[in-house]
């Protein structure tokens, strides 16, 4: 059975950084595209970010957000930096055909 579980949110100030991880198990992350999407209180899930081959993001995180992969630890990242009080969702790591997981949930804040 493949599983995704995120881990890595928190309580950040506006401008600080915070890393995301999806640990992925069940499947090789790295043969999949991996998908960071994120939902924020009264809204739709959006995308955030992929890696496949190439990477591509959110107009709304592009330059603040990257995506990575570990193959030997079977792991996603998304390192979140400047972050704004917009930013405030639960994130979730994304695989097709994979159930979704809890997210983990990051609140920008002063």
């Amino acid at each position: 059975q493949v599983q995704l579980v995120e881990s890595g949110g928190g309580l950040v100030q506006p401008g600080g950084s915070l890393r995301l991880s999806c640990a992925v198990s069940g499947r090789t992350a790295s043969s999949y595209p991996m998908y960071w999407f994120r939902q924020a209180p009264g809204k739709e899930r959006e995308f955030v970010a992929r890696i496949s081959s190439s990477v591509n993001y959110a107009d709304s995180v592009k330059g603040r957000f990257t995506i990575s992969r570990d193959n030997a630890k079977n792991t996603v990242y998304l390192q979140m930096s400047s972050l704004k009080p917009e930013d405030t969702a639960i994130y979730y790591c994304y695989s097709v055909d994979v159930p979704w997981g809890q997210g983990t949930q990051v609140t920008v804040s002063s």
